[in-house]
């Protein structure tokens, strides 16, 4: 029996045996990406040789080289125009900001100018003076300024060379109607302290019940002793 198994085994029909090396798995994954390192450096370098053949890649470094130096004159010449409209809105900016002012001056100038039309109109109405020497009342103006308020305006002059300071008081006197009926009505809070030198301008409002219609106004002015000096009357 023995030699029957041995000689089966020794034999043209015994059963075949492979023999196979073992290798570690990372030196098989080393070998398989070195495999694969090597046919991508194949490939780009067939990629380049026949860019070369076919002329593809010749003038692609002057052009790269003349679109780098086109983009660095426009990024200058953006620069330079960026800096110019800058500059351009900071003026116009200024130029904005001074016009502004230029404008609120000519109102204040123009305003300035109606004050003073309406000072030279009313020192015009004064002149020329027939006047006796002494104090006396010029230019007396009132209108209803509302349905409760007078205004009035006055100028108190000294007429004469060498006139002493006067120190009195002045009084102004609303007269009219009210429901129907004859109305007079002092300034309230009475007689007001006066010192005048040579001239002195008067204005004001007075308060007075909204159903009074006031037709004249009267200015008096008093010395220290209450004598009348002077007085004005003017028709609203």
């Amino acid at each position: 029996m023995r030699w029957k198994y041995l000689r089966r085994r020794l034999s043209i029909s015994a059963p075949r045996m492979i023999v196979r090396s073992y290798l570690p798995w990372p030196l098989r994954w080393i070998a398989f990406a070195l495999m694969l390192g090597f046919s991508a450096a194949i490939g780009l370098w067939a990629f380049e040789f026949g860019k070369d053949i076919a002329g593809l890649d010749r003038n692609a470094k002057a052009e790269l080289a003349a679109l780098r130096d086109e983009v660095e004159q426009l990024r200058a010449e953006r620069q330079g125009a960026q800096s110019i409209a800058n500059t351009a809105e900071s003026l116009l900016r200024t130029e904005k900001v001074a016009q502004e002012r230029l404008v609120q001056q000519l109102k204040q100038v123009e305003a300035e100018n109606l004050g003073l039309k309406a000072d030279l109109g009313f020192f015009e109405r004064l002149l020329p003076s027939t006047g006796a020497e002494g104090l006396n009342v010029r230019a007396l103006q009132a209108h209803v300024q509302s349905p409760t308020q007078t205004k009035y305006q006055a100028l108190l002059m000294q007429i004469g060379k060498n006139q002493p300071e006067f120190v009195g008081r002045y009084e102004i006197q609303l007269s009219g109607l009210l429901d129907g009926k004859p109305w007079v009505f002092p300034q309230p809070g009475g007689p007001r302290l006066l010192q005048i030198k040579q001239s002195l301008r008067l204005e004001g409002l007075i308060d007075h019940p909204e159903m009074a219609v006031v037709k004249t106004l009267q200015i008096r002015v008093t010395d220290k002793q209450g004598t009348v000096r002077a007085s004005q009357t003017v028709k609203l």
